[in-house]
């Protein structure tokens, strides 16, 4: 999943919700003590070309100044620090971002944790949130055309395809990306449907 700008702010987009918990994730703020696990997880090359504003090489001083603009300011939407429910471990990222067509869901796991369904788990999380906690008529996502489970997260989450774009990737240059939209009319059809 990629996420395009930090410059949009709404205030009325801006979350305070600093726990999501779901079956068997925990999502919080990132903090000082998962330093040493995002460095280890986000020094992959196969993750930072995925995503728009990951730098590669990934070491310390990228993960301080990750968790420092996470936490300096309120921005619309949040970040999160996705990690395991049992155990606390550090598996991924995972937020609701500001973009100049609205809120946009991005994310990403770890390479050992990896086809476990965490990433749709968070992603359904974080779905649910933008429409319970702001006003948002539609919820963005996208993906490089290359990243066919960032794609199944997307879908799983409801998202309909809505047309491709290009980005600007610190890693890969400027990509083609496929855009995807989740309307609150479908949302709330969704959530009524998993009840059944």
């Amino acid at each position: 999943m990629v996420a395009e700008s930090e410059d949009f702010e709404d205030e009325s987009l801006v979350i305070d919700c600093p726990v999501l918990v779901s079956e068997r994730l925990v999502l919080r703020p990132p903090h000082e003590d998962d330093v040493a696990e995002l460095v280890t997880l986000a020094h992959n090359p196969r993750i930072a070309e995925m995503l728009s504003r990951m730098p590669h090489p990934y070491g310390e001083a990228e993960a301080r100044s990750f968790l420092t603009r996470s936490t300096l300011s309120r921005h619309a939407g949040g970040v999160y620090a996705v990690t395991l429910a049992e155990t606390g471990a550090f598996v991924g990222c995972a937020g609701l971002n500001a973009t100049d067509r609205g809120l946009e869901l991005g994310y990403w796991m770890g390479e050992p944790y990896w086809r476990r369904g965490y990433a749709t788990e968070a992603a359904h999380a974080l779905v649910d949130l933008a429409f319970r906690a702001t006003n948002i008529n539609v919820l963005h996502a996208s993906c490089r055309v290359i990243n066919p489970a960032s794609r199944r997260v997307i879908h799983k989450c409801g998202f309909q395809y809505a047309g491709q774009g290009m980005l600007n990737s610190l890693v890969a240059g400027k990509v083609p990306v496929e855009r995807y939209r989740l309307d609150r009319k479908t949302w709330v059809s969704l959530r009524t449907w998993a009840r059944l």
